[in-house]
């Protein structure tokens, strides 16, 4: 079986320019709290001691998206209709490092608080 690393390094082999958007995101989330990351082969969850609360997958070469479990929230601005998951009703999509930005992150905690 392949390591959380190289499930990683074979998930952004092609779109070296996410993974600073992916690891951004990751230290965000360890941050939060009691934050369980698992690596799957082409998505990774993050999960509380309860549940999952987002999946981040790098859905083409050029978008790495963010689906949150935040079933109180409707579709508007950021949040996007999402298909990763039936759990996850919306998502974020991110194309540079410079939208992990203090909304995003804002989305990323929301998730985590009402899932924990």
């Amino acid at each position: 079986t392949a390591s959380a690393e190289q499930l990683l390094e074979a998930q952004y082999a092609d779109r070296a320019h996410l993974r600073s958007i992916f690891d951004a995101l990751i230290d965000a989330a360890v941050q939060l709290g009691d934050v369980t990351i698992q690596v799957r082969k082409t998505y990774v969850s993050l999960l509380t001691p309860r549940r999952t609360f987002a999946r981040l997958q790098a859905s083409t070469k050029t978008r790495l998206d963010v689906g949150l479990r935040l079933d109180d929230e409707a579709p508007g601005g950021r949040l996007q209709p999402s298909t990763i998951h039936e759990t996850m009703k919306v998502q974020i999509s991110f194309t540079v490092l410079e939208q992990v930005d203090a909304e995003a992150l804002n989305w990323l905690q929301q998730a985590y608080e009402v899932n924990r």
